[in-house]
């Protein structure tokens, strides 16, 4: 994978952006229709994109190549689960805000904004270990994330009477994991789809870049962002988090003797932004989410242009 190919996709990422936040300020698309927007990238899309990686035929891996993911996918979740409990402190958080802090560490953008990066510049067999990284981010996400949310932290309104995480270990089963999970069944099987189902797959899954692209420029259009560009715990926590880390990940990987491909997708994987569904699940459990939605905002701005550092370093480094 050249610098030139990263370069030029990640140029493509950003002019979709760009369109994303020229749409918002132009109001053809408001807060209401960037939500029904999302659940169709999240629900229909990105799921397709996922089995459609699949049944492309470009993927020459093999099963061993996906026993190696799940274990890297595994290990990949441990290591952050414990810098959950180390970047707040090195960040000297507030008590409050170090279980969100915890949250942005462990559970970043692995699959609104990872998947259709992978797929627009990592190598075809890459996209194996991503699908295994986004099933490891749900079975941690409704265990130790929403354990992280539940403990120790007091309500912004004693009032709020949360509907919903009665049984937070069912949303696991959400159509993303279902689909990841029936992926790689397809993948280990080699079950082969009839042209009109593989090819409606495909078309559907095509339209994920675009889409997550323009409505990641919703959502930094929509964003206080210059209130975000002043703090200075995020700006540290961007060059830990999303610079640091991932070099380290690469240069154990490296020195460990991993192929190409896996290298290049926990890379991608450790140096995504912050992720939407911890803010999402703390405004549901009526939790102050300042903290939350301002990385996420400052993260995933910065993200066009580590994200496009990193990879190019690495990709000639490998």
């Amino acid at each position: 994978m050249s610098v030139s190919i990263i370069l030029q996709q990640m140029g493509v990422i950003c002019i979709l952006v760009v369109i994303g936040i020229y749409l918002y300020k132009k109001k053809v698309i408001d807060d209401r229709t960037s939500q029904k927007l999302s659940t169709i990238v999240v629900d229909v899309c990105n799921p397709a994109l996922i089995l459609g990686s699949i049944l492309s035929g470009h993927m020459t891996a093999t099963h061993n190549d996906l026993l190696i993911a799940i274990a890297l996918g595994a290990a990949f979740y441990v290591i952050l689960v414990i810098l959950g409990f180390v970047i707040p402190r090195i960040l000297k958080s507030e008590p409050y805000n170090r279980k969100f802090y915890n949250l942005i560490t462990v559970y970043t953008n692995t699959g609104f904004l990872g998947l259709p990066i992978a797929k627009a510049i990592l190598p075809a067999n890459a996209i194996l270990y991503v699908i295994v990284i986004n099933i490891f981010y749900s079975l941690f996400f409704y265990t130790h994330g929403m354990a992280i949310l539940h403990s120790g932290i007091e309500r912004k309104n004693t009032d709020t009477n949360e509907p919903n995480h009665k049984h937070p270990l069912l949303a696991i089963f959400n159509i993303g994991t279902m689909m990841a999970i029936l992926s790689l069944v397809v993948f280990w099987f080699e079950i082969t789809f009839p042209p009109i189902i593989s090819n409606t797959i495909e078309y559907v899954g095509n339209a994920t870049v675009f889409m997550s692209m323009t409505l990641l420029g919703v959502s930094i259009a929509r964003s206080n962002f210059f209130k975000s560009f002043k703090n200075i715990r995020i700006w540290l926590y961007i060059v830990i988090r999303m610079i640091i880390v991932p070099v380290i990940l690469v240069a154990v990987m490296y020195f460990a003797g991993f192929n190409t491909e896996s290298t290049l997708a926990v890379c991608l994987m450790a140096a995504v932004p912050a992720g939407s569904l911890p803010l999402i699940t703390a405004e549901k459990m009526g939790l102050d989410t300042e903290i939350l939605s301002s990385s996420i905002a400052m993260t995933t701005f910065m993200s066009i242009f580590t994200i496009t550092a990193i990879m190019s370093v690495v990709s000639v480094l490998l």
